[in-house]
């Protein structure tokens, strides 16, 4: 099965803080109504580090077959491609952890819907389709990731699914006023797959990957991160304008500038080498957008 650093290695740790961003926005928005319950929060929290995971290896496994990760890719050596993981280890791991994103899930679902309720079925559904969608990004025929539709999928489960979904599960209610939110992380979200599609650009051409920059070559590609930051930035500012009740809630913008650093950088950084640290950097950029907004609302 390989050594534990290569599993480590595998896992992508640094992307777990993203996937955290909306399980930590859907229970901020649960907590301003009192209704934050610790529990559902952890299991959430499992549910979506497993989903991220399982997401993180599938990638790992699908590019490697469909030919995105070779020897002349720019980014960070995949497991898979490298050698210092078998195919059918990491087939097993992914195994592992689609089941384990299932338990997971049914757990959560069973405590904040311990009566079976329709909620139940219907979330266990949604869950069931971001356990697919973690694993056919890249994975088996017609990946969607090749198709560009990654973003697509990431604003749905990172941003709308994981936000609203979470806040369903604590307060057990749909607030339409939670999109806002929810689009703003996942806006974010999609920012961050943005940087990587920028950074994969060459590679992912020669794999026939047609991701968002790789269609739209790489100015356009740019502009593009730039509108999804703003438009993140304008969702949460609209949110707060109707919320409005302290001036605290406005302390999200202090976040702003990190935002505004890696977009800047993003359209100055032409080598992949260069692109790889404004990933992280976004994402915990993300992270802290998330934290200031929800305690900024809360005190």
């Amino acid at each position: 099965m390989g050594n534990i650093k290569a599993w480590i290695q595998a896992f992508r740790l640094r992307t777990l803080p993203l996937a955290l961003a909306s399980i930590g926005m859907g229970s901020f928005l649960a907590a301003f109504e009192g209704k934050l319950r610790w529990s559902v929060f952890l299991l959430a929290s499992a549910t979506t580090v497993s989903l991220q995971i399982l997401s993180n290896l599938a990638n790992d496994y699908g590019d490697t077959q469909h030919g995105a990760d070779h020897a002349d890719r720019s980014g960070p050596a995949r497991a898979v491609q490298s050698g210092i993981i078998t195919p059918v280890a990491m087939k097993k791991a992914i195994y592992f952890f689609a089941l384990l994103s299932l338990v997971c899930g049914l757990w959560l679902l069973y405590l904040a819907f311990p009566s079976f309720q329709p909620a139940f079925f219907m979330l266990l559904i949604l869950g069931l389709m971001a356990i697919v969608a973690a694993v056919k990004y890249t994975m088996g025929k017609n990946p969607y990731g090749y198709a560009g539709l990654g973003d697509v999928f990431v604003l749905i489960f990172f941003g709308f699914a994981g936000v609203s979904g979470t806040y369903f599960c604590h307060t057990g209610t749909f607030n339409v006023s939670t999109i806002l939110p929810a689009l703003s992380t996942g806006l974010l979200a999609v920012a961050v797959l943005n940087i990587n599609n920028i950074r994969d650009i060459d590679s992912d051409k020669k794999a026939g990957k047609k991701s968002i920059p790789v269609r739209v070559g790489r100015k356009k590609a740019v502009l593009y991160h730039w509108i999804l930051i703003i438009m993140a930035i304008l969702s949460a500012s609209i949110y707060v304008a109707t919320h409005y009740s302290t001036i605290t809630q406005w302390l999200f913008l202090l976040s702003v500038p990190l935002l505004i650093i890696n977009a800047v950088k993003v359209q100055e950084t032409h080598d992949a080498v260069g692109l790889d640290p404004l990933l992280r950097q976004m994402a915990l950029s993300t992270l802290v957008f998330i934290l200031l907004f929800g305690v900024g609302n809360m005190i």
